[in-house]
């Protein structure tokens, strides 16, 4: 893409960020991640062993890329602050997906625990991107806090329900001037064309394509519907009409011959 996404005070070309869990093995997931065109790349801290041979493996492969270290699996703020800065003493990165759970069925995020870790998290200098729902007023809120962006939910992670509300969507992209990252529930290359239409700066998901059936070629598909989204939302779409209006003009239409 011509225009790039700025993301922490550096650009990226790609607007597809994508995650490394739930790949059947390494190999696959790497080339995933080439097939998707991304450049930052989001790893789960604490459910990767960096002391194991296959956690040095994961990190060996994803050099080329930017890490968004996220905490995952963290149900309190504290938690997630830990998990954060043993990111940055591990990888030295202060860029951070921060997600707090607040129940174990659904996966919603805790909006409140969230803002609390942000806030903390803002103050230790560290660049925050937050994963909540699809809720205008703590997005709001995070972007008072300091957050670099916003991620709020399409659907429940690993739904792949896709935008269940583009609604909340468009009043988010309306109120907050941040970036605006749809993140989780995406399941098809079209929900993440609709996210981008919609105006959305970007698109992170995970499960969508490692839980595909070919997950390189889900990869392409989501790099490319990811860009038809974004031109499509730069071009800007015809009004819709309630009745058809004809593709050509009715004035000068050329008379039939008539036979005697």
């Amino acid at each position: 893409m011509e225009d790039g996404f700025v993301l922490g005070g550096k650009t990226y070309r790609s607007r597809l960020l994508v995650g490394t869990g739930k790949y059947k093995d390494l190999e696959t997931n790497i080339r995933a991640i080439e097939a998707s065109g991304a450049e930052i790349v989001t790893v789960a801290m604490r459910r990767v062993d960096l002391g194991s041979q296959s956690g040095k493996d994961l990190f060996a492969a994803l050099k080329p890329y930017t890490l968004l270290p996220n905490t995952a699996g963290c149900y309190t703020a504290k938690d997630a602050v830990l998990t954060c800065r043993l990111a940055r003493e591990a990888l030295g990165t202060s860029l951070v997906k921060v997600e707090v759970i607040g129940d174990e069925k659904t996966l919603f995020p805790d909006n409140a625990a969230t803002l609390e870790a942000c806030k903390e998290l803002v103050k230790d200098g560290f660049t925050v991107l937050p994963y909540v729902s699809d809720d205008p007023i703590i997005c709001k809120k995070l972007e008072d806090a300091g957050c670099a962006a916003v991620m709020p939910l399409g659907a429940p992670i690993g739904s792949g329900l896709g935008i269940r509300n583009p609604y909340n969507l468009r009043i988010i992209l309306e109120q907050v001037k941040l970036p605006v990252i749809v993140d989780a529930g995406v399941g098809i290359a079209s929900d993440a064309a609709i996210a981008m239409e919609l105006g959305c700066d970007a698109v992170l998901m995970n499960t969508a394509i490692a839980g595909a059936q070919d997950p390189i070629k889900m990869a392409h598909a989501m790099k490319l519907a990811v860009e038809a989204g974004r031109l499509a939302s730069q071009a800007g779409r015809i009004a819709p009409k309630l009745y058809a209006s004809a593709s050509s003009p009715i004035s000068g239409v050329i008379e039939p011959v008539r036979r005697g």
